[in-house]
């Protein structure tokens, strides 16, 4: 890791436990509406932003009852009220964040998320304060795997993409960083059998004695 400024987290899986809040509130709001969620057709949803998902299931299965906007809406509300309530900590997130900034590391997000779930999240996982730029693909022309949201942060940390690390838990989310020109590191919070193959590293869990 020499030579690196900043380091660029991704959310969901990364920072915080609230992957399958996501998968939970789609499958509310979208069976209400009338959509027959498929095992196979969730596998493309996977990467994309809430409004990419609900666009792609109301192709699917046109609704009637509430407009595309309100229909994402509720997704997201639904995400946000599971995060209030439930538990989705990440061990020892807020310590390495600590730990990073003490080794003078830029502290980034990078987030296929809308903006209003990012704030919610962050201090849910209690460390709002600890970012020095924030970035959602929602101000983006297209999500991860386009690098747009990456190269967007960096810029806002004013740190050259190759003086960037990386750490995401997707496929999507290492594309992005890698076709952004990141050095990339794999979370799998505690899954040893998980590998990426793209990863330049693997990072497991959060610690202040990992190879930072």
């Amino acid at each position: 890791m020499k030579n690196k400024e900043a380091v660029i987290f991704d959310m969901d899986g990364v920072v915080i436990n609230s992957e399958h809040f996501w998968y939970r509130a789609e499958t509310e709001v979208f069976s209400s509406l009338g959509v027959q969620l498929s095992d196979t057709d969730r596998a493309q949803t996977q990467s994309m932003t809430t409004k990419e998902v609900t666009n792609f299931w109301f192709a699917r299965y046109p609704w009637h009852k509430v407009s595309l906007e309100e229909a994402e809406q509720m997704v997201i509300q639904r995400v946000i009220n599971l995060i209030s309530t439930e538990d989705c900590f990440i061990e020892n997130i807020r310590p390495f964040i600590k730990h990073l900034k003490t080794l003078n590391y830029k502290i980034g997000l990078a987030t296929n998320a809308p903006e209003i779930f990012i704030a919610v999240s962050l201090k849910r996982a209690g460390i709002i304060d600890l970012f020095d730029a924030i970035s959602s693909s929602e101000q983006e022309e297209q999500g991860k795997p386009n690098p747009a949201v990456y190269l967007t942060t960096a810029k806002k940390l004013n740190v050259s993409p190759e003086k960037c690390i990386a750490i995401e838990d997707s496929y999507h989310g290492m594309t992005a960083a890698r076709n952004a020109g990141m050095t990339v590191v794999a979370f799998t919070n505690g899954n040893e059998n998980l590998t990426f193959n793209m990863a330049d590293h693997i990072l497991h869990r959060y610690s202040t004695e990992n190879y930072w």
